[in-house]
């Protein structure tokens, strides 16, 4: 009888856990980071982590018109978060190590940052909400970068500001 108890106990302590509520919290929720290019990607979202450990998000880096582009973009499927992008038009990665994320429409140097809404919403940064972002490696040989970044956006239909806060990536681009 004690033996079924146990079983019992037991089988609804694994139903009840899951795999988001390993016990971390915040930070402690990203993946290390590292400048291996092991296809990693975690940020804060308002102090929610959201990651992609998949290694299957899109990431290219190619010169095109002598203009280099940069872009990664994980997705984030089971949660409001659908999709984060950080890119870059005309930075060549392996002179400028720090980009600001701002306006991304006006094709010039600098980058930009935006989040797709569980609505379906593009939500970007522009010249009153903007970030950075910052290549710890950048390795054109082995296809490999590394990088860090914060920024913040203002969804203006929800009148909400995300703030974006401990970016991490490390990922194999194309080119």
């Amino acid at each position: 009888m004690k033996w079924k108890i146990f079983l019992i106990i037991f089988t609804c302590f694994l139903i009840s856990c899951n795999k988001d509520d390993d016990g971390c919290r915040g930070v402690d929720c990203l993946p290390i980071a590292t400048q291996t290019g092991a296809g990693t990607f975690g940020c804060l979202v308002n102090g929610e982590p959201f990651v992609d450990n998949s290694g299957r998000f899109n990431c290219f880096y190619q010169l095109v018109d002598n203009k280099y582009y940069f872009n990664i973009s994980p997705t984030f499927k089971s949660k409001k978060l659908v999709e984060l992008d950080l890119g870059s038009i005309g930075i060549d990665l392996e002179k400028i190590k720090k980009f600001s994320l701002n306006d991304f429409s006006s094709g010039e140097g600098g980058g930009a940052a935006f989040f797709i809404s569980g609505e379906g919403r593009n939500i970007s940064t522009n010249s009153n909400y903007t970030g950075n972002c910052i290549i710890n490696k950048f390795d054109n040989e082995n296809n490999i970068v590394s990088g860090t970044f914060e920024f913040q956006v203002f969804d203006e239909i929800t009148q909400t500001l995300y703030t974006i806060t401990e970016g991490r990536f490390d990922a194999k681009f194309t080119e």
